[in-house]
C-alpha cells in the first residue's frame, strides 16, 4: 500500500468509503459477514483510512464501520464522518434531518451538537480523525453559513477539545462558490469533491481541484469511477485503452489518472465486493503515474461518454441575456443531465429559481452570435427546459 503525508500523518493512498457496502438484498441491510471480511482484507493489506456518513445504508453505515474497525487498535486507523447539513432544516430553533429519501422518518435535533454526539455514539468512538460539513453547495451554503445556527463554530470547539482532528468539508459545489466559502473560512484543512477523468470537465472538477490546490488545501477524492460507470465504460472505449495497456483495467486507468495530480493524499473507493477491493489494492500497491499521452487519450474517451456541448465558460453571452441567465452554469448542468440525470441535477435545478432556470430562456438569441463556439444557446435551453419540466413532474 502507498501512504501519503497529510500534515504529520501517513494516509493509506486508498481510502475505503461505506456508501457501497454489499446488501443481503437490493436496497436491504448490509451484509455484516461480507462487509466484516472486507474491513478486515483492507487493513490486513495496509488501508487505514474509513470513511463514513450520518445516512449512508439508511444510518447504518456508521455503526457497522465503528463496530469492525473496534476489532483493531483505536491509533492504527484513521475514520471520517460529516455533518449532514445536505439534509437539515432549521426548525423552531432546532435542526431537523429530512430521511424520508432513505424510507425513514425525520428526525429532530435541538441543536447539531446533537447530531455530532450521535455520531460518535453510532461509532462508539470518542473523537473523528477527519470530520467533514455535508455537501456544501449552493443549497446548504446559507446553513452552514448561518451565524444563529453557528455549525462552523461548534465544530471548531470540537476541535479544540480534541474530539475532531481535521475539519473539512465535502463539496459538489460551483468552483466560484467553494471559492468564497474559503475567502470567509481560512478553518479547513482539506476538501472531498468527486473528482474523475469524465468530471474533470463535466462537473468543472478540474477548476475545483485547481481552486483548492492554490489555496493549499488537500484533496480527498470520492466516485473516482463516477459510480461504477468508469469500471465499466462500454466495449468501445475499454478497446482504445487496452490498445494502449493491454492487462490493465478501465478502473485501473481512472485511479492512475487521479495518481498523477499531485494534491490528492487519500482516494476514496466505495467498494461492494472482496474481489473489486482486492483489485483495488493491487492497483495502489505500487506508484505508476499517467504520461500526458494517456492523459490525453482518456479526455479523448471521456468525449466519446457524454454529447458534450462544447461551453468553455467564457461568459461573452452573460451579460447580452436580458434574463441575466448564467448559462454557461446552465449548459454545464445540461451536459450532466444528458449523460446521467442523478441527484445532481436535480440539486442545481432546485437550488435556482424559476427566474433562474433554463425555462426563463426566451429564444431571443442575442447570446448566440457572441458565442465562440458557435452553440446553438436558445436550443440548449430549450433541451434542457424539457428535461427540466419532466424532472419536475416525477
Amino acid at each position: 500500500m502507498i501512504y501519503k503525508d497529510f500534515m504529520g500523518s501517513s494516509l493509506s493512498w486508498l481510502g475505503f468509503g461505506t456508501m457501497r457496502l454489499p446488501q443481503t438484498e437490493p436496497r436491504g441491510p448490509i451484509d455484516e459477514k461480507k462487509a466484516m471480511e472486507m474491513v478486515e482484507y483492507a487493513y490486513a493489506h495496509g488501508v487505514n483510512y474509513y470513511d463514513t456518513a450520518f445516512f449512508y445504508h439508511a444510518t447504518e453505515s456508521e455503526q457497522f464501520i465503528g463496530k469492525a474497525l473496534s476489532e483493531f487498535p483505536r491509533e492504527s486507523w484513521y475514520l471520517a464522518d460529516k455533518m449532514p447539513g445536505n439534509f437539515m432544516k432549521v426548525v423552531d430553533g432546532g435542526v431537523k434531518l429530512e430521511l424520508r429519501a432513505f424510507g425513514m422518518g425525520d428526525e429532530t435535533f435541538n441543536n447539531p451538537g446533537e447530531v455530532f454526539q450521535q455520531q460518535l455514539e453510532r461509532c462508539g468512538v470518542d473523537y473523528f480523525d477527519f470530520y467533514l460539513l455535508h455537501n456544501l453547495d449552493e443549497g446548504t451554503y446559507e446553513l452552514y453559513t448561518d451565524e444563529d445556527l453557528g455549525i462552523v463554530d461548534y465544530l471548531l470547539g470540537q476541535k479544540k477539545l480534541g474530539r475532531i482532528g481535521r475539519l473539512g468539508f465535502s463539496s459538489h459545489a460551483r468552483p466560484e462558490t467553494i471559492e468564497t466559502f474559503l475567502d470567509r473560512y481560512d478553518c479547513f484543512e482539506f476538501a472531498q469533491i468527486q473528482l474523475n477523468y469524465l468530471d474533470w470537465s463535466l462537473q468543472e472538477a478540474g477548476k475545483k481541484y485547481e481552486v483548492l490546490t492554490k489555496r493549499g488545501i488537500p484533496v480527498i477524492v470520492m466516485e473516482p469511477m463516477r459510480g461504477k460507470k468508469l469500471a465499466s465504460p462500454g466495449e468501445k472505449a475499454t478497446a482504445r485503452l487496452k490498445a494502449v495497456r493491454p492487462n490493465d483495467s478501465p478502473a485501473s486507468w481512472a485511479f492512475r489518472f487521479l495518481q498523477s495530480l499531485p494534491n490528492i493524499p487519500v482516494i476514496l473507493s466505495g467498494m461492494s465486493t472482496l474481489e473489486q477491493l482486492k483489485e483495488n489494492i493491487g492497483i495502489f500497491s505500487k506508484e505508476d503515474p499517467m504520461p500526458e499521452p494517456e492523459r490525453e487519450l482518456l479526455f479523448q474517451v471521456a468525449d466519446t461518454l457524454a454529447d458534450f456541448v462544447p461551453c468553455t465558460a467564457c461568459r461573452y453571452c452573460c451579460d447580452s441575456c436580458p434574463q441575466k441567465l448564467d448559462i454557461p452554469m446552465l449548459i454545464s448542468a445540461y451536459n450532466e443531465a444528458v449523460f446521467d440525470v442523478t441527484w445532481y441535477v436535480y440539486g442545481v435545478l432546485g437550488d435556482l429559481a424559476d427566474s433562474e432556470k433554463p425555462q426563463a430562456c426566451t429564444g431571443c438569441g442575442t447570446c448566440s452570435p457572441l458565442c465562440p463556439q458557435n452553440i446553438d444557446i436558445p436550443g440548449t435551453m430549450g433541451k434542457f427546459g424539457a428535461i427540466a419540466d419532466s424532472l419536475s413532474n416525477r
